[in-house]
């Protein structure tokens, strides 16, 4: 059983930076590959980002690429969202998944584990 738990969201101005952060408890965190997803008020979720269980794929949406970076640390059973030049349209809550591979996840298929989210508003 794995658990995630997102922390870092908050409110900022257009052009600030946050950095997510998504804790997983459970030894196997580190057999899966993780993504974050996104879901604005009255929108579906989306996917946003994602990485391989080494950390050595990424995949990242067009609206968010060169903005936002993604990254593990296994040592710490721990993916980061960083996200840079923040703009109003980010805003939403951001959820931390784990699933079979960046692939998979991208589809919203397979998702083996869901965070509960951490909201992100970006003003004006």
């Amino acid at each position: 059983q794995v658990q995630l738990v997102e922390s870092g969201g908050g409110l900022v101005q257009a052009g600030d930076s946050l950095r997510l952060s998504c804790a997983a408890s459970g030894r196997t965190f580190s057999s899966y590959a993780s993504g974050w997803f996104r879901q604005a008020p009255g929108k579906e979720r989306e996917f946003v980002a994602g990485i391989s269980l080494n950390g050595g794929s990424t995949s990242t949406i067009d609206s968010v690429k060169g903005r936002f970076t993604i990254s593990r640390d296994s040592a710490k059973n721990t993916v980061y969202l960083q996200m840079d030049s923040l703009k109003p349209e980010d805003s939403a809550v951001y959820y931390c998944a784990a699933g079979q591979s960046i692939w998979t996840i991208r589809r919203n298929s397979g998702i083996a584990y869901w965070g509960k989210g951490t909201l992100v508003t970006v003003s004006t």
